[in-house]
């Protein structure tokens, strides 16, 4: 990490009336912070209907949700716990401590490793039920599936753990001044992180989606040239046609969230060392991702829009609402 100089820190001292002078209050400014506020309430409310629809609804778990189930719920926790912190603070002091401030960083950090890990294993779990569907339900299960999340997510904390314990460890002397709260990652550091959170997975997910578009295309053709006679084989080209169409709704989601990204890691990129701030552009595009995804299922996916419907009008209140046919 790299430390901050003594004159940077000598512009950061108390009492805060003199140190922190908070940005006076624009109607611009005001206008920003309510659009925020907005992407963040319907941040919350999106992610909070995929979670109601997978976890209510009995026809919709499936080992691809139970997948789907672990990006929202990061998703969730952005748009509840992330964004209004950060919101508040845009254009002005930190207003809470230093550990408080350190905690918001790791836990953003864990989020941002734990949706790239469940991108990872959706791609994974496209990769087999395209290119090896006779063994999709014998190899992933929902048993599997919840193992390989729940080892997402732990994995997510250690290594944050491992890579942010200086800053943990040391707040005021990595960041002395009490009304910032922002994290400098050195080249070095940011190097490893960009390597082990970005580089690899988004390498991992490219291949095997550049497999199952391949794999893709030419079932496609097969498809077309040949003519489906009886009701079996109907059943299978559209089994087919339905893994396919949610193969690519999820590609869409991967595009989205690796562009997302991308700003995230030009430092380390360009050799620079990285900041992490609440108020950054970069920060605030990755935050955005957390409200395209479950857009994106609402625009591609029916069994999402019909579950909506049911959400709203409060059906799902009935007995044997959970059996209801979604998909």
């Amino acid at each position: 990490m790299m430390l901050v100089t003594l004159e940077q820190a000598e512009l950061c001292t108390l009492p805060r009336n003199t140190s922190c002078m908070s940005m006076p209050v624009s109607p611009k400014a005001m206008l920003i912070k309510t659009l925020l506020y907005c992407i963040a309430l319907l941040t919350v409310t999106l992610n909070l209907l995929v979670l109601i629809s997978i976890c209510h609804f009995r026809q919709l778990h499936t080992s691809t949700n139970v997948l789907l189930l672990s990006l929202a719920v990061s998703d969730l926790f952005v748009g509840l716990a992330l964004m209004p912190t950060a919101i508040a603070t845009l254009q002005s002091c930190w207003i809470l401590d230093k550990i408080t401030c350190a905690l918001w960083i790791l836990f953003s950090s864990i989020l941002t490793s734990s949706s790239i890990g469940s991108m990872v294993l959706i791609s994974v779990d496209r990769y087999v039920a395209i290119c090896a569907p006779l063994h999709y339900s014998s190899m992933i299960t929902q048993r599997r599936a919840k193992i390989c999340v729940s080892l997402c997510w732990i994995c997510s904390v250690i290594y944050n753990f491992t890579i942010l314990k200086d800053h943990l460890s040391q707040t005021d002397m990595l960041n002395p001044c009490p009304q910032e709260c922002i994290l400098i990652i050195s080249y070095i550091s940011g190097a490893v992180d960009f390597i082990l959170t970005f580089f690899c997975p988004v390498t991992v997910v490219i291949v095997l989606y550049m497999r199952v578009f391949v794999v893709a295309v030419s079932q496609a053709r097969v498809m077309r040239s040949q003519i489906v006679a009886d009701k079996s084989r109907t059943l299978i080209v559209v089994a087919r046609k339905s893994e396919m169409r949610a193969a690519r709704t999820l590609g869409i989601v991967l595009l989205v969230f690796i562009l997302c990204l991308c700003p995230y890691y030009s430092p380390s990129l360009a050799g620079q060392d990285n900041t992490v701030d609440g108020s950054s552009p970069q920060v605030w595009l990755f935050f955005c991702n957390s409200t395209l995804n479950p857009l994106i299922y609402a625009f591609f996916y029916p069994w999402f829009r019909k579950a909506i419907k049911l959400i709203v009008s409060l059906q799902i209140l009935q007995p044997g609402s959970c059996e209801a046919k979604i998909m």
